[in-house]
């Protein structure tokens, strides 16, 4: 409730200085308006970047290619890891 009726202060105090400093406050707000712009375009434009750079079908050098792990072998072993799990649980439940 304290933070409830806070929030209510605080935000009639922005109100009224906001009327009572309205010309400084379209200054602030003709400065910051060109640097949101600035840095959400930013923002959009790298994360624009790393979608396409990942859609498009760059041909891996080779050496790439070689060094990159091999998840089959990574997968068998956790499906093996996965199944021993399993066969001690089930132990574990009919020996309790």
């Amino acid at each position: 409730m304290k933070v409830f009726l806070g929030g209510i202060a605080a935000a009639f105090l922005g109100l009224i200085g906001i009327f009572a400093f309205f010309g400084p406050f379209l200054h602030l707000l003709a400065g910051a308006v060109p640097l949101m712009l600035l840095l959400g375009g930013a923002m959009a434009a790298y994360l624009g970047y790393d979608e396409v750079k990942d859609k498009l079908p760059f041909p891996k050098k080779q050496e790439e290619a070689a060094a990159g792990p091999d998840f089959k072998e990574e997968a068998e072993k956790y499906k093996q890891e996965a199944d021993r799990l399993r066969s001690e649980l089930e132990k574990a439940k009919t020996s309790s």
